[in-house]
């Protein structure tokens, strides 16, 4: 449901539904994102295991969806940072200068990645961590609430 709000949040998409193995208000399982490519040409995955959550962007792209990134209006994300495809950034996220974000990152609400950091692809920094300036954070990292990164 993180995903859908900051999709509707950015206004930019017309129609915003799901695919969920065990949730009633999704309009299918998983596994049904190729049953769905007559219909959209966007898709998300936003599930907590990275290394699925990879291999799922991975098939999107081979079937053809445009992979975008989410980023909540209320997040600040310098001109100067390179956010890759499939990330989301939740409200009140600080994304500073010449930040590089890897594909399907998850930057939780009051994180704040500092200048000059790179955060590898799959990784998820959760709620008010800290990353600070020029650290390098492995792909498929998953930080703590309130964790604070110098130097991995």
């Amino acid at each position: 449901m993180v995903a859908k709000e900051i999709a509707e949040a950015t206004g930019l998409y017309d129609r915003i539904v799901f695919l969920d193995d065990n949730s009633s208000a999704a309009i299918g399982r998983l596994s049904d994102f190729d049953k769905c490519s007559d219909v959209f040409d966007s898709a998300v995955v936003a599930i907590g295991d990275a290394e699925k959550r990879l291999k799922l962007i991975e098939r999107l792209i081979d079937a053809g969806y445009d992979v975008p990134v989410l980023i909540h209006p209320r997040a600040y994300v310098a001109p100067s940072a390179t956010i890759s495809m499939g990330c989301f950034i939740e409200p009140m996220a600080v994304v500073h200068t010449d930040v590089v974000i890897g594909a399907g990152c998850i930057i939780s609400a009051g994180t704040i990645v500092n200048h000059n950091a790179v955060i590898g692809d799959g990784c998820h920094i959760d709620c008010g961590s800290i990353v600070g300036a020029r650290a390098n954070v492995p792909s498929c990292t998953k930080t703590d609430c309130g964790q604070i990164i110098y130097e991995i």
